[in-house]
């Protein structure tokens, strides 16, 4: 088995048909490939371009993402509370991250933009100081969440309740406050 490799360019690959034996990527690209339900487990992507590519549920246990782009990628359903947080400092743009798990984990090195993240836990996260601009929140869930400084300028759909979360310093678009006094059931015009 091959264990490293750098500066490769993969394309239209399908994992579930053609494996890959690496157990370390660095300064790579997949592109177009077909990753959904395939076994990650352990692998390192470091500074690692992922572009049009479907990783829904690959399972991700003790996976290093350090500085990778997500772009453009399905990544439906994906257990990110189980990969390795050393280093977990990723950008998602235009995504679709439905039914993913951030619990517990520290994002402040991340960003989400023009991505959807329906029904996504943010549980007990650390999203300080972050961009998720512009994002599909619908029933994504926030409790004793750290939002610090945090720009959610744009985004929409979401719930977060301000006495059970951390907000000081936020940013919200006006017309999205609506999502902050849920609970109290106001009828806001």
């Amino acid at each position: 088995m091959i264990e490293y490799t750098e500066e490769e360019h993969f394309k239209g690959l399908n994992f579930n048909k053609t494996p890959q034996t690496f157990k370390t990527y660095e300064y790579c690209k997949f592109e177009d490939c077909n990753i959904s339900n395939f076994d990650l487990s352990s692998i390192k992507f470091i500074s690692f371009e992922f572009l049009n590519c479907d990783l829904s549920n690959a399972k991700i246990a003790d996976t290093f993402f350090q500085e990778c782009n997500f772009d453009n990628c399905k990544l439906i359903g994906l257990q990110f509370d189980t990969c390795n947080p050393f280093g977990f400092e990723n950008s998602f743009t235009n995504c679709q991250l439905d039914h993913c798990n951030f619990y517990q984990m520290n994002l402040t090195n991340c960003s989400f933009i023009e991505s959807r993240l329906k029904n996504v836990d943010f549980s007990e996260a650390n999203l300080s100081k972050i961009k998720i601009r512009n994002c599909d929140l619908d029933q994504a869930k926030f409790e004793f969440t750290k939002l610090l400084n945090t720009d959610l300028r744009a985004s929409y759909n979401f719930n977060i309740d301000p006495e059970n979360n951390q907000l000081k310093g936020s940013r919200f678009s006006s017309q999205e406050l609506a999502g902050l006094l849920l609970k109290y059931g106001l009828r806001i015009d």
